[in-house]
């Protein structure tokens, strides 16, 4: 799709050259890079190799999301992924709300990815749904971001189409039963307060993925957008963490993968 507007200062897609070790990270609906941009610069100076693209229809005006499918902003995770690929040895995937979804899209279908991190993941969201019926014509005023801390600021938009909330809500559809065939590594991280996607959504996926590794972390001080709020720095310690100790395990070996 060709986008009408400009990309908005600060929300721009970013890549930063590390290790053979590559990370994808996967900002979530309606936010932009920008929303995980502390948490990749983080992982940065760790020494690996940090790739985050902005999805399509982001970051820019809400009228370019009139244009998007989710199948657009599963085709630009995925091409991050395959130039990755092109650096890297191994490859580990975090994803933040409908970020999530995209991880567990691409781990479904790319079973050498060396593990997901989620971060307050989406698979179902309720308040949503009456959304779905909804001439996709019109247009939603959007709230203020769902970040605790006072003095964040998050680059999105203050009105968004309907038409884009019944992508979300088919994407969504589309990649519950595809759980099972997630079998990678997985770490999840779950707010216990969280205004936007119920914290159940977390404890579903991670009772219907078929990893045989995954475990929970559960955030006290953080809402929805967790990778700018008071845990921040937590999230980045586990998750160098997951990735440490998932480094040492041979990469998958793949056969008759849809990509």
């Amino acid at each position: 799709m060709n986008e009408q507007y400009p990309v908005i200062q600060g929300a721009e897609t970013f890549f930063l050259r590390g290790n053979s070790t590559g990370i994808l990270l996967c900002h979530g609906f309606l936010g932009t890079p920008q929303s995980v941009r502390e948490l990749g610069e983080a992982l940065g100076t760790q020494g690996y190799t940090v790739s985050c693209p902005r999805l399509p229809g982001h970051g820019t005006h809400f009228k370019d999301l009139d244009q998007c499918s989710y199948d657009d902003w599963f085709e630009s995770v995925k091409q991050a992924y395959l130039d990755l690929k092109q650096s890297c040895t191994s490859v580990f995937v975090i994803g933040q709300s409908m970020g999530g979804t995209l991880s567990l899209d691409l781990a479904s279908r790319h079973p050498e990815i060396q593990g997901l991190a989620l971060i307050n993941p989406a698979i179902d969201i309720p308040q949503f749904e009456n959304h779905r019926n909804c001439p996709a014509h019109a247009y939603v005023t959007e709230d203020a971001p769902d970040i605790k801390k006072a003095d964040a600021v998050e680059i999105t938009y203050g009105q968004a189409p309907i038409k884009a909330y019944q992508q979300l809500l088919g994407y969504m559809d589309t990649v519950r039963p595809k759980l099972g065939e997630v079998r990678c590594p997985v770490v999840c991280f779950q707010s216990l307060e969280d205004h936007v996607v119920p914290p159940g959504n977390t404890d579903y996926i991670l009772c219907n993925i078929s990893s045989d590794s995954k475990q929970k972390y559960e955030l006290n001080d953080s809402y929805h957008i967790a990778s700018m709020d008071h845990e921040t720095e937590y999230i980045v310690e586990m998750a160098v963490r997951f990735v440490k100790e998932n480094s040492t395990l041979p990469v998958r070996t793949i056969f008759n993968v849809d990509v």
